[in-house]
């Protein structure tokens, strides 16, 4: 890869007629143009720092750098290289991504197996992706991961897998895995005895556990985490699981203290209007066992099925609304969410949310983060809000559409008004034209 710039250079000097006393200065110039192609060769490059690069490179450049040079494919091979690795499966014809080749797919397991820590693997809406990664999952018997994340990037293509089939692919990992820590196995079919096998091995190790949507998976399943793995930090699960029951055994002395409760509340049927409640004794047994946990809710329900919560105090700190949420419900949080930091509402309708706000305001004294996309405040309203959390408000992203003027401010003025209260410049979001 080196470039002989030197003896060009001489070979044009020797040959120039015009040239028969050379400047000074030339023969330093000649000394720079050496060093610079000193610099240029990149085979000289140690090992850890092509290592550092070939960490960034795409999986295809990075195969095709390890021919330039015997030193680059040593690299190539190096355990280090191949640590962490996402698994990119889909059906060419329905994706957007590119998939992982078959054929490296096999080099990886054949000789890269035992050197994998960190894997993921990306499937699209297809059954077929779904299954390649169960089989892949099915050939790590000579791994040991520590991290390990199913995703789908589109529907849940891993439900669509006979539960059998996953079951026994994923209990492979958590068989011979003995020391992984983070597992996200969200939207699939695992199931109670599947986590059995996963606490008897990864007991000791394991600390974030997410499994959203997974149905085959009961409050028992659940428990026996809580009861074996001690230095589990952060849960997610469904809302169908949660019950006064599990909280209160989550809060037995015996039991993990967790720092991090998912909860998402997705509507089970379509057209489901009722959920059950949980006691606030309840919630507050988990409190006192674990008085630093953060409750974080994702709903994704209708207007109309709200009704069941946020009845009683509830010790959420983090709130997001992917769907449309009620009125009536908005109004309910500032009156019993007092541990609230973060509220996101992606959609509320024509209804100004006014006295919503300020309620939140009033009572949320920890809420240090706001986001409103598809609803409507007036710009006093929104300006009164504001100067009541003053600068404790870290995060504010509000859609222009959002703001309503009024007699008081437009929206020419209210950037004005809220940059004062919050002690820096700030403006709406706007979405892009294009």
């Amino acid at each position: 890869m080196k470039r002989n710039s030197v003896s060009v250079v001489n070979k044009i000097v020797e040959s120039s007629p015009a040239v028969k006393q050379p400047k000074v200065g030339f023969y330093s110039s000649l000394s720079h143009t050496h060093m610079h192609t000193v610099l240029l060769d990149w085979g000289s490059l140690p090992h850890h720092v092509v290592l550092r690069i070939f960490q960034y490179l795409p999986l295809i450049d990075r195969a095709r750098a390890s021919s330039v040079c015997r030193k680059w494919n040593e690299v190539f091979h190096i355990p280090d290289l191949w640590r962490k690795f996402e698994f990119e499966l889909n059906q060419s014809a329905t994706s957007y991504f590119k998939s992982t080749h078959p054929d490296l797919i096999q080099q990886i397991i054949k000789k890269h197996a035992t050197h994998l820590q960190y894997v993921s693997l990306k499937v699209d809406s297809s059954t077929e992706s779904a299954e390649a990664a169960c089989d892949i999952l099915s050939q790590l018997v000579n791994c040991s991961l520590q991290t390990l994340g199913l995703i789908s990037t589109a529907k849940p293509s891993f439900m669509n897998v006979s539960k059998s089939h996953f079951v026994s692919a994923l209990t492979v990992v958590f068989v011979n895995s003995k020391s992984l820590s983070s597992v996200k196995i969200e939207d699939t079919p695992v199931d109670d005895p599947s986590l059995k096998i996963l606490v008897a091995n990864n007991s000791d190790t394991l600390r974030l556990l997410k499994m959203s949507s997974c149905p085959h998976v009961s409050s028992d399943g659940i428990l026996c985490i809580a009861d074996h793995c001690q230095g589990l930090r952060e849960l997610a699960l469904n809302y169908y699981i949660l019950s006064d029951e599990l909280l209160l055994a989550l809060s037995n002395e015996t039991h993990v203290r967790l720092e991090h409760l998912r909860i998402d509340v997705v509507s089970e049927n379509p057209g489901q209007v009722e959920f059950h409640t949980i006691k606030k004794q309840s919630w507050d047994a988990l409190i006192k066992h674990s008085p630093g946990v953060n409750v974080v809710m994702y709903f994704f329900l209708y207007e109309e099925e709200f009704e069941a919560f946020f009845r009683e105090e509830t010790p959420v700190t983090n709130l997001y609304f992917g769907r449309s949420v009620s009125k009536a419900a908005l109004g309910r949080i500032g009156l019993n969410c007092p541990r609230l930091i973060e509220l996101v509402v992606c959609a509320n309708g024509l209804q100004t949310l006014d006295d919503e706000l300020i309620c939140i305001a009033e009572c949320c004294k920890n809420l240090t983060a706001l986001g409103l996309s598809e609803c409507e405040v007036s710009c006093s309203a929104f300006v009164d809000f504001v100067r009541r959390c003053g600068k404790r408000l870290t995060h504010l992203s509000i859609m222009e559409d959002v703001l309503i003027p009024d007699g008081n401010y437009n929206l020419d003025e209210i950037h004005t008004e809220v940059s004062k209260y919050l002690g820096r410049i700030w403006f709406p979001d706007v979405l892009p034209i294009w």
